[in-house]
Order: structure tokens, then sequence, then C-alpha cells
């Protein structure tokens, strides 16, 4: 039967996204395979040290070498930058000239977490603690009676630094949050869902039994906790005084659905974006551009610090590599595009009151392009011009990415912000571009394997 006018009236003017697993099923083998590799990131990188050194040695295997101020390369040339072991940059230099700008894809590697305070152990009631301080937007309730792993490093007096990693391995102990009984949480229960767990009550629990010793001992529990970590580490209380030490999910990375299409795990906002920009980096061979790869740290809280983007590490990097073609960073800047690559909300029909449908992101629908972010009237947020929203569409469209558009909830509901905002304040067009999410900022957060994929894809047509 012939259409209608109207229905090809319709065909022509109206749009809508589609659903990948609908119109491109081929595509869910190949994003299985890819997101296999992504699921061992995730497990290897639950701080932003550990993701700086996982992606050294995945660059290192691809021929990358350390970056070196002043000296010549040519295109095709593969290298990388370290700032403090917790943010990287990864450049293949491309056939253009850096005066006409530079491809920059900029992922944040640090994720909501407990941080130990500085003077974190103790006991109370023959038990003993930690002492944690929340780092990032997190639900506080989310997070007791979950398992948790103990991360970081420790830099003793006399220099030397000890790795620390305890809950990840099989038969290895976890620690955790307690959390009240309901019944005994009358009280708890009428307070609010943010003081479900205050911030002076996301106390770990690290130990139950005493040091046996002849004398009387202060605080026994705590002392046999202190003398494992000694016996394993060689460290001592006061050395917490020089520590960066997380706690995090334990969970690892797996399978989510009777059809396997998502992956739960801690940490994917933004590790998502970091796996697929590091691996769209990989695999620029000999881009039009010089690409500029970020994986920085303290997004989390502002981006603030010497290892965020709201720092100069990123400009001083574009610097030395203006310095070596010879042309002003400022016109480099000017020429220069930037992916901000970050998560969004994916909608979550349990809770549509907080979304705007037509102006929300799906999943299975593809990566997202979010030409803003910020709070409320946009404050703090970087909006990418009409001009930008093509060229990055036509990208996309060139190569047959699957994307899609969205906000991130509905107008008063709140919002966020990406590091947009500090690239854009160097005078580079930046829009940001990521991966659905669902629970989001949550101990175990969920993507869609088609979305992971496509979002690499995206990445790399940027990278072409």
């Amino acid at each position: 039967m012939d259409k209608t006018k109207g229905q090809l009236l319709q065909e022509e003017l109206t749009f809508r996204f589609p659903h990948i697993g609908k119109e491109a099923p081929e595509q869910m083998q190949e994003a299985e395979m890819f997101c296999e590799g992504y699921k061992k990131f995730l497990d290897n990188g639950k701080t932003e040290r550990e993701c700086v050194r996982e992606a050294v040695a995945m660059l290192e295997m691809q021929g990358y070498i350390p970056f070196a101020a002043g000296k010549n390369y040519k295109p095709g040339d593969k290298v990388y930058y370290v700032n403090r072991n917790k943010a990287i940059i990864a450049t293949t230099f491309g056939k253009e000239s850096l005066e006409k700008g530079v491809r920059i894809n900029g992922a944040h590697i640090d994720s909501p977490r407990l941080d130990l305070k500085p003077n974190p152990v103790y006991e109370k009631n023959d038990l003993a603690y930690f002492k944690t301080h929340y780092y990032g937007g997190i639900r506080k309730y989310q997070w007791g009676t979950t398992p948790l792993a103990m991360h970081g490093v420790f830099v003793k007096k006399n220099g030397e630094v000890v790795e620390v990693n305890i809950g990840e391995k099989e038969g290895e102990p976890v620690l955790c949050v307690t959390d009240l009984l309901p019944h005994l949480a009358a009280d708890q229960n009428e307070r609010k869902l943010r003081d479900g767990l205050k911030g002076e009550e996301l106390n770990v629990v690290i130990g139950s039994i005493p040091f046996v010793d002849e004398a009387e001992l202060k605080d026994p529990v705590k002392l046999l906790a202190l003398n494992v970590l000694h016996d394993r580490y060689g460290v001592t209380e006061a050395d917490f005084l020089r520590a960066e030490i997380e706690l995090v999910p334990a969970q690892k990375a797996c399978d989510v659905g009777l059809d396997r299409s998502m992956i739960g795990a801690y940490g994917q906002d933004d590790r998502v974006c970091a796996y697929t920009a590091l691996m769209a980096e990989i695999d620029a061979v000999m881009p039009q551009y010089t690409t500029v790869t970020v994986l920085a740290d303290k997004e989390e809280i502002g981006s603030d610090g010497n290892t965020g983007l709201n720092s100069d590490f990123v400009l001083h990097y574009i610097e030395d590599l203006a310095e070596l073609s010879g042309v002003a960073v400022r016109t480099v800047l000017r020429n220069s595009i930037c992916l901000s690559s970050d998560v969004n909300a994916a909608y979550d029909p349990t809770f549509s009151q907080v979304y705007e449908e037509r102006n929300s992101c799906f999943m299975n629908k593809g990566c997202v392009l979010t030409k803003y972010t910020g709070v409320r009237g946009k404050g703090g947020s970087n909006d990418a011009s009409a001009e930008l929203m093509a060229k990055v569409i036509a990208m996309m469209e060139e190569e047959g990415v699957y994307w899609q558009i969205g906000e991130l909830g509905a107008v008063d509901q709140g919002g966020g912000g990406t590091i947009a905002k500090y690239v854009a304040a160097m005078d580079v067009d930046v829009v940001d571009l990521g991966v659905p999410i669902l629970s989001m900022h949550s101990p175990f957060e969920l993507s869609a394997k088609l979305d992971v994929y496509n979002t690499y894809k995206a990445f790399r047509a940027f990278y072409k």
C-alpha cells in the first residue's frame, strides 16, 4: 500500500533516535567483545592512580613513549605525559600543522568514594574503625553495608612509597560501614533520605579482636588492626598522616540482565569515557589533527587541584606542543575542538518524574551528545555553539555512529557540571559527549554495552 502524503511528510520532517538493538543487532557481538577489555580496566583501576598505571601499561604496549619537551616529533609518533601519578595525557601527532588546532578528548578518572581522614584509626567499645571523609557527590545511605576494599599509598618517613590493596583478591577480607537494623531504626526513619547515614556515621569497621598481652593495653583492638597493617606493609599509625587511602566497593565489574546487555560496576562515571577515549587514542594511527587525550583527576569535586582541569597542566602541555612547532599557543587553542567526555543520566522509568522525556538520553540508543549541563538556568555550564554541534554530529554520522541528545534531568530538579567550562576558558570549542548511566554516583552503576561501544566509535571518528 502506498504511503499517504502525511506519512511521507512525517518521515521527511520528524525524527526519532533508534534503538540500536532493533536497528543494528549485529553490533551486540562487537560490543560484547569490546566491553570485556573495559571490565578488566574497571577492575584494575579503582582509583585515579591505578587508572594512570593501567593507562601507561596500555599505551606503552602500543609503542607510546614519555613526552619530552623540545624534542622533534613527526606525524604518527605517539607520546604520553603523566601528571603526579593521578592524571595522564596521550598524544598521536597528526598530519596537519598545529596551527590548525588539535583534537582534545578529556575524561576524568576520579570517582565518588570514601577517603580516610588524616588521623583515621580509633577504637570504641571493642571495635576498631577508620574515620572517613566522603569524596564527591555520594548518596551516603548507599554506602552502608556495602563491602569495601582499601586502596591507596603510604609515603613512609624514609620516602618509601607503599601501595595498599586489600579486599580485591579471592579470599581477602573486606571492610564495611554498618547500619541500623529496622527493629531499632524508628528515629533514623524520621530523617530525610540524604541523612539516612550522616557523614560522621560513615565509620568503617576494621577489627574486633584485641591484641593479647600480659600488660593492660590501651585500645588493644586498634593495636591488633595496626599490627596487621604493619606486618603486611610495614606502616605505623603515623604513616597515615602521609597517605592517600580510598575505600571503594569491592564488587567486580560484571554483566547485568538476563540478556547480559549491561555492565554493572563501581566507577563507570567516568572511567567508561576514559577507557573508550584511551582505546580511540591508541587506534589513531595517522590522524589528520594531533590528538590530546586527557584523563584528569578531581572532576567530582570541581576539578580543583593541580591534577584537575581547573589548573594549567593541560594548557602547559599544549604550550609545549605549540613551542615544538613554532606556533603561538593561542592560535592552537582557538582552532582546536574538544570533547568533554563525561556520562549523562540515562532515563529511569522508575523515577520518570525527575526527567523530561523528550530531552533525556536512553539506554541502547548510543552515546549522548549534551549541548550544555549546568544547574537550572545553565549555571556553571559550557553551552556548545550550533556550529560545533553540527561539526561533531557530522563526524559521527559519517562513521555510522549511533548517537542521541540528552539533558541532565528536568530543568528545576538540579543538574551538574563537567570539565567543559574549564576547557572553554582556554578559548577552545567544546561539547560534552559520553555514555548514558543508570544509578550514577552509586557503588554499582549500570551502562549498556551498545552505548559503550558507540562511544568508542564516536571518539574514533573524532580522531580520524
